[in-house]
């Protein structure tokens, strides 16, 4: 099978480490909103991110440094504010949840419109991402317990007039405008790349890829915490369903479930998924830092996978699905710097 064909449908997962979706229908998957590009093209300091080669064949986009911040996040939450204060332009404060790096780029985003911003976190997130948004300005609430608590949380403090909660998860409009505004990230590319390898999480981004995908007959390949492979496990059951998640340092992908509003394009536009682990992705940081490359634990996440596809037999049969073969061009989108200075360099230097 050659690159961006569809794949195979199979009737299980192909064991815990890969899986290859059975439902995927590029044909389905809705086209990119590009009204967002034009929009962030307008903002002091943008610029498109580079895009690093790692291999004649193997590139990386990286978004270390995006708009004077350390992720691609604040595309998603710059174009959800911008459209969420056309609908309510007396909005007073913006409420969202976060594990990092989104809720930095919403407050960021609060600051430079002039409103206040409340970022509810879980209890383990790491204290150099909370400091940094309570830098951005930002009045901070630690929830005892998981992302989704947090989320759950927002949303209840969404609930008064002049608030509005800027979620890059659920079924509200900010959550679909997230996926949209992350439509310039993958309209930046400046050449013809046969397969995307994304980290998903709550899926957001990864949707985006898919849009951006499907009409250019690319493939899709998904990463995940072993974790907290959320999206394998719904693909697997062929709805969203809810797993466990005991923790894990690629923080921006330790979610429970996929964003409503992505699983639409997820279902029908991922053409399969990696799960990594730790090692492996503090190895890959390791890689990219010898690069030159600083990026974090979910940023590097699309190495690992990469890697895992290239040696691991237990992805064999995903890359004999997606016609991954040597001279397959593929673009990684590496999410994000060192978001948590003392974690990176403790496993960069181990």
């Amino acid at each position: 099978m050659r690159v961006g064909q569809e794949v195979q449908a199979l009737p299980r997962p192909v064991g815990l480490r890969a899986f290859i979706n059975p439902g995927v229908r590029p044909e389905a998957v809705p086209a990119p909103v590009p009204d967002a590009r034009a929009f962030h093209a307008g903002l002091d300091g943008y610029a498109p991110t580079p895009v690093r080669e790692l291999s004649p064949t193997v590139a990386l986009k990286d978004e270390s440094s995006r708009l004077g911040l350390p992720a691609f996040k604040v595309l998603g939450a710059s174009w959800a504010v911008e459209r969420a204060l056309r609908e309510q332009p007396d909005a007073r404060l913006l409420v969202t949840a976060s594990t990092g790096n989104h809720g930095r780029a919403v407050a960021r985003v609060a600051a430079l419109r002039g409103l206040a911003c409340r970022v509810f976190l879980p209890s383990r997130s790491v204290a150099a991402r909370r400091e940094a948004i309570a830098g951005e300005g930002a009045e901070l609430v630690v929830v005892e317990g998981v992302y989704e608590d947090a989320v759950a949380a927002a949303r209840a403090d969404a609930q008064r007039d002049g608030v509005i909660e800027i979620a890059d998860v659920g079924t509200s409009g900010p959550a679909h405008w997230v996926i949209d505004g992350y439509a310039t990230l993958f309209s930046e590319l400046d050449r013809a790349f046969d397969v995307i390898v994304v980290p998903v999480g709550v899926g957001a981004l990864a949707a985006a890829a898919v849009r951006y995908a499907a009409p250019r007959s690319m493939t899709v390949i998904g990463v995940e915490p072993g974790t907290a492979a959320c999206l394998s496990a719904s693909l697997a059951a062929g709805k969203p369903v809810v797993v466990p998640t005991p923790g894990t340092t690629m923080s921006g992908l330790d979610c429970a479930e996929v964003s409503p509003a992505a699983w639409p394009s997820l279902r029908d536009g991922i053409h399969g998924m990696v799960a990594v682990s730790e090692g492996e992705v503090h190895g890959a940081m390791r890689e990219l830092a010898a690069a030159g490359l600083t990026i974090g634990d979910s940023g590097a996440s699309s190495l690992a996978a990469l890697r895992a596809l290239e040696n691991d037999p237990a992805c064999a049969e995903l890359s004999e699905a997606v016609g991954f073969e040597a001279g397959t061009r593929v673009v990684l989108i590496g999410t994000e710097g060192a978001t948590d200075p003392v974690g990176y360099e403790s496993r960069v230097r181990t």
